[in-house]
């Protein structure tokens, strides 16, 4: 115990103690374990049927893009899903412990995490390509411009999202990627976390950074993040 300590400052170092021993213990069964990429592509034929073979996610982003999203996240929100504190009725029969045990849930976010989605067709594409498959739809996401003053947006994303998401919008270690990611799906869960229907900001939810946003902030964010699909402008 460092000299000179106050007795709140002993008790919040106990309190991390117990929260550090407690994390090592979840953490412990898996500590060594290799990640299974094979398992996890098993497991993704499960998933595909609503999230693509490539994990591009559909039907303009009411599935979202998986591929290539940080591990961490999806490995949080799987476990969001199954303790129903992130409520999604046709996620939870897939989620269940006997469906999805903890060792596959590693699995599957390491697969998807290592898929590379590039964000344009291969360079000598044509429409007929694409239109005879010899260039799969689904190979490749491109994600349509957001209207919007993305200088603002810019400006926005820089001083509110930046610190968790990473400046080129990749994120950072169990905050999701955004760029790349189906702008309709941003915008709907965006709007899950104003409505406070989904955890977000969870230390001060009624003062989280989106609850201030104007729906034209939102609109800003949303265009410049379409913007630097390609690496930042």
């Amino acid at each position: 115990m460092p000299k000179h300590c106050s007795p709140s400052c002993q008790r919040r170092l106990s309190h991390l103690r117990q929260l550090l021993l407690a994390i090592f213990l979840c953490l412990s069964p898996f500590l060594g374990r290799a990640q299974n990429l094979e398992n996890g592509a098993e497991i993704h034929a499960i998933c595909s049927g609503c999230h693509g073979k490539f994990a591009q996610g559909g039907k303009n982003g009411e599935y979202p893009r998986l591929a290539g999203q940080r591990a961490a996240y999806i490995e949080e929100q799987l476990y969001a899903f199954r303790s129903r504190k992130r409520l999604n009725i046709p996620m939870l029969p897939y989620t269940q412990p006997r469906e999805l045990p903890d060792e596959d849930i590693i699995d599957i976010a390491a697969y998807l995490s290592s898929l590379k989605l590039p964000t344009k067709p291969p360079p000598g594409t044509d429409d007929a390509d694409i239109l005879h498959g010899r260039v799969p739809i689904g190979s490749f996401l491109t994600v349509d411009q957001v209207p919007g003053d993305i200088a603002a947006g810019r400006a926005l994303y820089q001083s509110e999202c930046m610190n968790c998401h990473a400046r080129d919008g990749k994120g950072r270690s169990n905050f999701p990627l955004l760029v790349g990611q189906y702008p309709n799906y941003l915008k709907r869960q965006m709007d899950l976390y104003r409505k406070g229907e989904r955890p977000h900001d969870e230390d001060q939810p009624a003062k989280g950074v989106l609850m201030p946003l104007a729906e034209s902030d939102i609109q800003n964010i949303l265009a410049y993040l379409t913007s630097i699909q390609d690496g930042e402008k």
